[in-house]
């Protein structure tokens, strides 16, 4: 794991990065384009074992391009870090034994209540926006992140 400052001297102008939001059960995903300007949901994986889902990730990476991860990381609004940070910590740990690819991990604090309020902005009906809330918060992660390297 390295910082989003390291990651902006590893990484060149074009490069396209993966956004995740590691739950227990799923994972959202989203990508961002070359120039880094937009991070767009991309898909929900549910969450098996790891093993299949780093493979599905790998999958991801190579037909997209992908230069580097952003990983959403749970602070309490505190700063405190519970269970779940050491969880992605582990999680992390995992896939970056087997992604030879930079990875950050990014203050998800109220990545989820962003998507899930940007879907109510939208007036995308409940069911929908649980269905698609774990993407949703991956882009509103990878869109923070996207933006704080293009300042």
């Amino acid at each position: 794991m390295i910082t989003i400052e390291e990651l902006k001297l590893k990484i060149n102008k074009n490069s396209r990065l993966i956004g995740l939001d590691l739950g227990s059960k799923r994972i959202g995903v989203s990508i961002c384009d070359e120039k880094r300007l937009v991070a767009t949901p991309f898909k929900t994986i549910d969450v098996e074992k790891l093993s299949i889902t780093i493979s599905q990730l790998k999958n991801i990476i190579s037909e997209n391009n992908i230069k580097g991860i952003i990983v959403g990381y749970p602070i309490n609004m505190d700063g405190s870090k519970g269970p779940s940070s050491q969880s992605v910590k582990d999680k992390v740990e995992k896939i970056s034994n087997e992604i030879d690819l930079p990875i950050v991990l990014w203050d998800e604090r109220l990545s989820t209540v962003g998507a899930f309020n940007l879907s109510s902005q939208l007036d995308v009906n409940v069911s929908k926006k649980t269905r698609n809330i774990d993407k949703n918060a991956a882009a509103f992660i990878l869109q923070g992140a996207i933006d704080y390297l293009n300042n």
